[in-house]
Order: structure tokens, then C-alpha cells, then sequence
């Protein structure tokens, strides 16, 4: 089916606005590197200062040209871009990248002139990417709309190719998409696209994602994000990817104070929170990783294996210490690496001297290489069903041994029963690069890295995409009478809650002596007492909370204390009364929360609850709303997980009723998203399984 963007990425024709015949400056270069790389379609230079440009009729203008233009690419003064777009529009041009600089990065009337590109964009239907753009390369079609050297031709030299399947890259940074691009290159990953997203004024990184999702000579999808301004339109592409299950490798910049301020003005759009970034990702099963050769190891097995069954790992070598080595970088990404059985062991030892070994790591030592017990063994442990995947570890600087025979290596890689990883701890030569190629081998040289890859490869094959949330399970309900104040305490917060359809304990708010009597008898011993405030959100820090209280004197006497208290430390506080609550029974502490991110919306957290949240920072974000069974792969994901599961002999705790929730939460904080911006419920005491939750301390806090 057609894509809208299929005219951007494979154009029939391209017109290059503000062409030079120079070629060691921007506009030269591109006219070359798309005639470097046979772009297969007409070419039109346009400058009003030449009649022709290496032997091609040059315009003075876009409308000199007078045949239908698919893109135009336009380097020319910042201020002379939009009358060029505006003849684009006239002249029926579909789709336009700018390259030049000097927009929204600088602020000001340039952000004012991004704006009307922008404006441009949504009133003519012309699709443009950019400003303040590297362009894209087109590695199917040929086309290369970019001055990037990366993607420069050299007469003579073959490319290097070792996968079949091909990675697609979208960047927010031209200089790093195209990075990604010339080291995929160099060590053999086939490209099917680099877009360099810039300034996003219509195109952004959720469109562009969207394209190669769909897109069937794309395989795997490298992104490489600082913020995203097209949320809509990504989120769609992220689940369509999980759908297909085509796997998404991000690196998200912008993380740290310095990065964000970075971010902001080199794209001139906010970095965002990191955790909803991260969160999202998560919830569409995108693997993240933090550094370009780590992603490009993650994409290389991607690009040349099958998904792993299980996380056992064998690792042959040929050198013992390396083989230990490459153990010890997969076993401290927590996978596997069993020791064989002696079935297994057994037919690993006729192939090697008496002095290799074959528990696991796998030692066929450097004689092994010569004898045929490196090929042997491989082809041993990729029929057995005792490993999920294969980790060879051996030196490949030999400019003229080669240690596989294509005959022999090609048909059990191409048999794709389990991911078999190359890594060279010695630099890998060209030849043994190219070699390997042919058997479809992508030969790596970061042992991290490949330890890292084999975990995400691991991962992702058991990702599923979670179940919407249901959100009829939580009546709608007119919370108008609730939602007025902007501040609430915490028991203006529990009536919100209560009244939305959250089930809390039976509490009375106390504001005279004469209520106590009624409140005790209705909630009975043990009981808490808290002090009530909009104003007083951390209650204990005010001496605001009496626990455990068993006698009605410790009530009254509970209660004169309370006020008092508040009243000397927050003299200016607005005191509503006391809370007169039931002591809950014992039980793990949970925190649940929602607030509000400023790109992705609303997100919901779990975490190890308590006084010590903030300490541990034991939490999991998702975007809300979440389903129960999402809402229970969070607790899973938490490091605290085996305290609800048992832990040393405790009694299971009520992980279900916990999981629904946290589901009712994030749907009541998606369903209000207008009006509330946080909900924390802190801490919920998880109980024995079957005894369900208990809501202890809750807070709301409204939109401004």
C-alpha cells in the first residue's frame, strides 16, 4: 500500500535550490553525492548566477523548470528560504528538505520564520523536513539528498556487506545519524535509510518512524532522539512496530542538566523528563541503549540472527583466558552460561586436543581452528537444545588464514536456529571482515557490547505488547464537586478518590472534641490520627501523626497534641481537623503515583513505597492509563518484586489486588488528565494474597 512519504524517499525528480558548481562547499556536494551514488532520476540545479552546473541546464528559478518536481532541496540564506517554498507551492512541489541553518536553534525572528515554514507546511499540503537538516540517504533508491561524507563513493572499493536484512535510521542529529550509517558500513550492516530529521517544523521523528515501520526493506530501526514534537504520530509508529515486531533500538540524549540545555538549543525543542521517555519505550518494547557502538553491536545480531529461545549461552573460544573473558561479559548481563552435559562435553572432545576444554566456555584451543573442531563445535552446539545461543571469541587479525570454511559456516547460519555472535579480541582484519561477510557474519569488537546485545536480544524476544487498559472497569463518574481546589489534604484527596470509586478504609474527619466519641465507636482500636491541611502535605515532618492509639484517652490527648503542633510550626496553615482512621494490618509498602509530563502526558509510577521511596528510587513508569496485566509486569520490574513474592518464607503478597490498583489509578489520572496533576498514594500496604490492599496516605494535587 502507498505511503505518503514514498514521493520524499524515492523521488522521481529533485530540484537542488542555491547549486554549486563547487564542490568543496554544501551546495557543490550535494549535486555530487547524488550523482556519486547514480540517483536514478532528473536532476534540476537551480541558481540564477549559472547556465549550467557540470554539464547539467541550470534554472534561475523553480518555475523555470516547468516539469514536475517530487523534492527540492534547498540550501540557500536562511531569510530566502520561505519565498522559495512559497514557488515550490506554486509549482506544484511535493515534498522539500532544507538544509540551511539559522531557524528556531537561534531563537528569536528566526524561530518567527520556522513558524511560517511551518505555517507553509499545513496550508499547501508540501511535506518538508528540516529546517537545519543533513538531508537523508536513500541506500534501495539511490538517492542521496545529503552533503554527508558518509555516504561519499569511493571508484574502486566494494562495499562491505554481511547481512541481508537491512537497519533503517532516523536521528534528530544529522552528524550522529549519519555516524551510525558510516560505522553500520564499515563493519557490514546493509542500510536501508538515514534521515536526518533537524528542526522538525512538519517532519518529524514520528512520521519518519512510521515510514520505515512499515516499510519492507527495513528490518531493524535505529533512532536516535533528543525530544519528540509529533507525539500523536509516534506513539501510533511505536505500537505499529510492536505490532509487527520490528525491533526499535533508541538512544535518547538529553538526560543529564547540561544535555537538556544542549538539546534545547541545538533542536530548539524540549529535552523532556527522561523517566516518561524511557517509560514510553518500555511500554513498545524499544531497546534502549545509551552509547553508538553498543546500538550498533544490538543491531547487528538483530540484522543477522534469529531471536534467542532462552538465555543460555555457550561461548567457544580458542584462546582460554578469552573464552573466560567472554563468559564472564555475558554472565554479568545475568544470562547463562551452563555447564554441558557429558553427552555434549563428550562430542566437543574428539574435536580438540586433550588439553582444550568443553564444559562451558568451550576451549577447542588454537589447534582447533586448523583441525576443523572451531566449525565442529559450532555446528554441535547450534543443533543442541542445552543453549539459546552461540558466543565465538577469537582473534581475527590474520590477513590470509581464514578460520571457517564458507561451505561449512553458510548453511548453519543460514539455518537461523539460534543467534550465533562473532567477537575478535584482536583487530579484525579486512580480509577476515570480508571473508565472514559471505557466510552472512558481522564480526564485532566491543565484548561488552556483544554481552549487552545477547541481554536485549534475550529481552525483546520475550516482550509482548501489553493489553489496553479497561477502562469501563472504573465508572465514569462526576467528580465536578471534587475537582474544584487546586490544593487538597489528604482527606479532601481520599473523598476525591472515594467518589471516583477507589476503595479506602473507613475514615472520619474530626474538627471538635465533641466528634471523637462518634468517630472512635465507628472506627474502633486500634486507630492513626493525622492532622488535616492543604497546606501540610508531609504530615510527620509537623509532628502531624499518631499511630497505633488503643484507649480513648490517648484519643482526646492525641488530639489536643495534633492541633497544637500544627498550629506552632505552621502557624499560617489552613487546618481542616483530624483524621481519625483504623490501624492497618501489616503488609509490603507500595507507592503508586501519577503526574502529568509535559510531552507525553499523563504516566503513572510503582515503586518500593514507604519512607524510604525516595531514598531507594525503586520505581517503574508507564504511560497512563495501564491495564492490570501492565500495571503487574511494573511490580515485576521492580527490584523490591521479591518482596511481594515471598521473599524468605513471607507469606505471598496480594500482587493482583495490587495490580488493579494501580490500573484504576493511571485510568482515573488519563480520564482527569485536565484537572489532576499527581495522585500519590503512599504507602499502600500490599497484604497476604487473597487480603488484598490497603491505601494508607493519599495525596491529589490539581492543575494550575
Amino acid at each position: 500500500m502507498p505511503h505518503p512519504l514514498d514521493s520524499f524517499f524515492a523521488p522521481a525528480s529533485i530540484a537542488l535550490i542555491g547549486a554549486s558548481r563547487d564542490h568543496e562547499k554544501i551546495p557543490g556536494r550535494l549535486l555530487s553525492m547524488l550523482r556519486k551514488n547514480d540517483y536514478p532520476g532528473k536532476i534540476y540545479p537551480v541558481n540564477p548566477n549559472y547556465a549550467d552546473i557540470d554539464g547539467l541546464a541550470c534554472y534561475k528559478s523553480i518555475a523555470e523548470i516547468g516539469a514536475p518536481i517530487d523534492l527540492a532541496v534547498i540550501v540557500i540564506p536562511a531569510r530566502a528560504v520561505l519565498p522559495a517554498l512559497e514557488q515550490c507551492a506554486v509549482a506544484g512541489v511535493k515534498n522539500a528538505v532544507i538544509i540551511s541553518s539559522g531557524f528556531a536553534e537561534e531563537g528569536g525572528a528566526s524561530a518567527a520564520m520556522q513558524d511560517a515554514i511551518a505555517a507553509l507546511a499545513g496550508r499547501t499540503g508540501m511535506r518538508i523536513s528540516g529546517p537545519n537538516a543533513e538531508g537523508f540517504f536513500s541506500q534501495v533508491q539511490r538517492v542521496a539528498a545529503t552533503f554527508s561524507p558518509a555516504v561519499d563513493v569511493k571508484p574502486g572499493v566494494v562495499p562491505l556487506v554481511a547481512t541481508h536484512k537491512r537497519i533503517g535510521i532516523v536521528a534528530q542529529s544529522g552528524g550522529i545519524g549519519f555516524a551510525y550509517y558510516h560505522r553500520a558500513r564499515a563493519i557490514g550492516i546493509a542500510v536501508s535509510y538515514v534521515v536526518s530529521a533537524g528542526n522538525e517544523s512538519d517532519l518529524g521523528a514520528g512520521e519518519f518512524l512510521d515510514y520505515l515501520v512499515q516499510d519492507t526493506s527495513t528490518d531493524v530501526i535505529l533512532l536516535f532522539i533528543e525530544g519528540i514534537r509529533d507525539v500523536d504520530k509516534f506513539l501510533a509508529a511505536a505500537r505499529r512496530a510492536a505490532e509487527a515486531r520490528k525491533p526499535v533500538i533508541v538512544t535518547k540524549v538529553g538526560r543529564s542538566g547540561a544535555g537538556q540545555r544542549a538539546a534545547a538549543s541545538h533542536t530548539a525543542s524540549m529535552a523532556g523528563w527522561s523517566a516518561a521517555y524511557d517509560a514510553v519505550f518500555a511500554k513498545y518494547g524499544f531497546i534502549v541503549s545509551n552509547d553508538l557502538d553498543e546500538a550498533l553491536t544490538i543491531a547487528a545480531l538483530l540484522a543477522s540472527n534469529p531471536l534467542p529461545k532462552g538465555d543460555r549461552v555457550a561461548v567457544v573460544t580458542v584462546s582460554g583466558g578469552a573464552g573466560i573473558w567472554g563468559a564472564d561479559a555475558v554472565a554479568l548481563q545475568g544470562l547463562q552460561v551452563p555447564e554441558l552435559s557429558e553427552t555434549i562435553q563428550a562430542g566437543i572432545r574428539m574435536l580438540m586436543p586433550s588439553y582444550g576444554t568443553a564444559g562451558n566456555p568451550i576451549d577447542v584451543t588454537a589447534q582447533g581452528v586448523t583441525s576443523g573442531g572451531l566449525q565442529k563445535s559450532v555446528d554441535l552446539l547450534s543443533a543442541s537444545d542445552e543453549v539459546d545461543a552461540v558466543l565465538i571469541v577469537l582473534s581475527l587479525s590474520s590477513e590470509v588464514r581464514k578460520p571457517f570454511d564458507e561451505a561449512e559456516l553458510t548453511p548453519v547460519l543460514a539455518a537461523q536456529k539460534k543467534p550465533v555472535a562473532f567477537y575478535s579480541y584482536t583487530v579484525p582484519s579486512d580480509f577476515a571482515r570480508r571473508e565472514l561477510a559471505k557466510s552472512g557474519v558481522v564480526v564485532l569488537s566491543g565484548l561488552t557490547h556483544v554481552g549487552v546485545a545477547l541481554r536485549r536480544l534475550v529481552d525483546y524476544a520475550k516482550f509482548n505488547l501489553p493489553k489496553p487498559a479497561d477502562e469501563t472497569r472504573l465508572p465514569v463518574r462526576d467528580l465536578s464537586a471534587h475537582l474544584k481546589p487546586q490544593a487538597w489534604s489528604e482527606a479532601d484527596s481520599k473523598t476525591l478518590l472515594r467518589a471516583a470509586g477507589i476503595a479506602l478504609p473507613d475514615e472520619v474527619l474530626v474538627t471538635d472534641k465533641a466528634g471523637l466519641d462518634e468517630a472512635v465507636a465507628r472506627v474502633g482500636f486500634p486507630l492513626v490520627m493525622k492532622i488535616q491541611s492543604p497546606d501540610i502535605a508531609h504530615k510527620s515532618e509537623v509532628g502531624g501523626v499518631r499511630v497505633n492509639i488503643t484507649t480513648k484517652g490517648e484519643v482526646f490527648l492525641a488530639f489536643e497534641a495534633l492541633l497544637d503542633n500544627a498550629r506552632t510550626q505552621r502557624p499560617d496553615a489552613a487546618i481542616q481537623g483530624v483524621l481519625v482512621g483504623p490501624m492497618a494490618k501489616k503488609g509490603v509498602e507500595i507507592i503508586v503515583g501519577t503526574m502529568m509530563d509535559q510531552t507525553f502526558g499523563p504516566m503513572v509510577m510503582v515503586g518500593l513505597g514507604g519512607v524510604t521511596t525516595e531514598l531507594f528510587r525503586d520505581v517503574v513508569y508507564r504511560p497512563a492509563p495501564v491495564g492490570a496485566e501492565e500495571a503487574g509486569a511494573m511490580l515485576a520490574g521492580l527490584k523490591a518484586a521479591p518482596l511481594l513474592n515471598g521473599f524468605r518464607g513471607a507469606a505471598k503478597a496480594d500482587v493482583t489486588a495490587m495490580a488493579q490498583l494501580i490500573a484504576d489509578v493511571s485510568v482515573l489520572a488519563a480520564r482527569h488528565a485536565q484537572e489532576i496533576a499527581e495522585i500519590e498514594l503512599n504507602p499502600v500496604l500490599v497484604h497476604p494474597e487473597g487480603q488484598g490492599v490497603t491505601i494508607v496516605d493519599a495525596l491529589v494535587v490539581g492543575r494550575k
